[in-house]
């Protein structure tokens, strides 16, 4: 039972035929892993936070710099120099205190994928780094973990929801790993950070809906036009040859 505090708090959104109360309880005994605090990271941690997730748990390893506050939005000059997910850490806890926050201040690898996705009910990708992505993607294919995917540059965002334990695609079938991949990010291309809110707020969306028991798009990479401020969606299919999930 929600308390007459939570009740306040959630009221907007427990009213929602598709949420109720039913769906705020879900959301509260809910675990997420959100890798990378930028961007991406920065708005749709405010966003689940703010929704009540029970346990959000972010990882990075990564400084603030003063380069990242024309879009990092939890993060303001004081913080420059400090890790991201310890700050993050603070900073949702002081949004929300009727949640569980963990900071850590590591980059995602092997060891910290064993050790945490058998733990969480959810991944959001909120990276740059393609070598990362294909990390979390091969784990919650193994742990059978949902993944969220995100990624901005430039005018235009890219999101995807993963359940290849459902007998979905995954990110290896629609971009197939190869050394040759040339690195595109915000770094090499700009971002304007309206973008990145966008494409968060899509993501956090899927989260939400998929937790509560809601439709959600499998299978479909959804392509944002920021110039256009126009959406395309392409069907995706199990790749039989996938070094992944085939």
């Amino acid at each position: 039972m929600l308390t007459s505090q939570e009740q306040l708090r959630y009221g907007r959104q427990i009213m929602l035929k598709d949420i109720g109360e039913s769906g705020q309880l879900k959301l509260q005994s809910a675990s997420i892993l959100i890798v990378g605090m930028g961007g991406l990271g920065c708005p749709v941690s405010l966003y689940l936070a703010s929704a009540g997730i029970g346990k959000l748990i972010v990882c990075d390893g990564d400084v603030v710099e003063s380069t990242n506050l024309q879009r990092q939005v939890l993060f303001n000059e004081n913080d420059i120099g400090n890790n991201k997910a310890e700050v993050a850490q603070e900073k949702l806890s002081q949004q929300n205190s009727f949640i569980d926050i963990e900071g850590i201040d590591e980059m995602f690898n092997d060891e910290l994928a064993e050790e945490l996705l058998p733990e969480v009910d959810l991944v959001i990708d909120c990276t740059d780094n393609l070598a990362t992505r294909y990390l979390m993607n091969r784990y919650c294919h193994q742990f059978q973990v949902p993944l969220i995917i995100g990624a901005a540059t430039s005018l235009s965002g890219q999101t995807m929801l993963i359940r290849t334990h459902e007998g979905h695609a995954c990110y290896q079938c629609l971009f197939p790993e190869s050394d040759q991949q040339v690195e595109e990010n915000c770094q090499t291309l700009g971002i304007l950070g309206p973008i990145l809110a966008i494409v968060a707020g899509m993501q956090a969306l899927t989260a939400i809906k998929l937790l509560t028991g809601n439709p959600v798009n499998d299978s479909q990479l959804q392509l944002f036009d920021g110039l256009s401020q126009t959406w395309q969606t392409i069907g995706l299919q199990r790749q039989a040859n996938c070094q992944v999930c085939g």
